[in-house]
């Protein structure tokens, strides 16, 4: 069966200055390549540096690569650096979900604002997605009202995760996206993106340093270091017997 997501032979480099006249290649990823079927999960983990984020950013066409190929059911939506424009197919979730919220705009008009550059759809249909989207992520429609400040930090994550999904994405790209969550509201909102996950056939791509998270909710698990995988397979198989080292030291931290 064809895979939903196909990334091949992915590499991204960066300019930094070596000195007062010249600058230097720095290499972030290199040769990065895995499949993701639909409904399930993939974690990718890594120290710090390792090149998860930047890995998350290319996956999300918020940057392009220097080489390789990103596929979409079948279809190139990446090529050697040539992204197609839309993005709605596969959205990304950071860390900090109120630093990535207008706090002069209300949800509702975020939201609104994600369908009106986005889609066709007329004033009374974007106004039935907003309500739908709220609902689906258990918020309440008199949410769409209030600004971002206004909300904790477990109901900031859901209007995130609710901007991510009104445009109906195949793949939700989750960069440390439930790190900074206290335990009780990590709990519940990882209750909500496996029911979210079996009701739509979503998948995930999960970065994040919390190992019984990885374990739990992935079925994949992708082991950076410095750029490059040095371990891929079944979560559980892995974590039984992780063949590199770095994986030997990430899982016994």
């Amino acid at each position: 069966m064809q895979p939903l997501l196909k990334v091949q032979a992915l590499s991204k480099s960066f300019n930094l200055r070596a000195g007062l006249f010249s600058r230097r290649s720095f290499t972030v990823l290199k040769d990065i390549s895995f499949c993701l079927g639909q409904g399930e999960t993939i974690a990718i983990i890594g120290e710090t540096g390792s090149g998860k984020s930047t890995l998350a950013k290319l996956l999300a066409g918020a940057d392009n690569a220097d080489k390789g190929q990103i596929l979409l059911d079948g279809n190139i939506i990446e090529n050697d650096g040539l992204r197609d424009n839309d993005c709605r197919h596969i959205r990304l979730i950071f860390q900090d979900s109120e630093a990535s919220l207008n706090p002069g705009l209300t949800i509702g008009d975020m939201l609104n604002d994600c369908l009106q550059y986005n889609t066709d759809l007329n004033k009374e249909e974007r106004e039935d997605k907003i309500k739908q989207t709220l609902s689906k992520v258990g918020l309440l429609l008199d949410h769409q009202h209030y600004y971002p400040h206004m909300f904790s930090s477990g109901q900031l994550q859901r209007i995130a995760l609710a901007r991510a999904l009104i445009l109906d994405p195949k793949v939700v790209v989750l960069d440390e996206a439930l790190s900074s969550l206290d335990p009780s509201v990590r709990a519940q909102t990882v209750n909500l993106l496996l029911r979210l996950q079996k009701d739509t056939g979503l998948s995930y791509v999960l970065i994040t340093h919390h190992l019984s998270l990885v374990r739990h909710i992935s079925d994949q698990l992708v082991v950076l270091d410095h750029g490059e995988i040095v371990e891929y397979g079944q979560t559980e198989a892995i974590f039984q017997d992780p063949q590199s080292v770095v994986t030997q030291k990430l899982l016994n931290c």
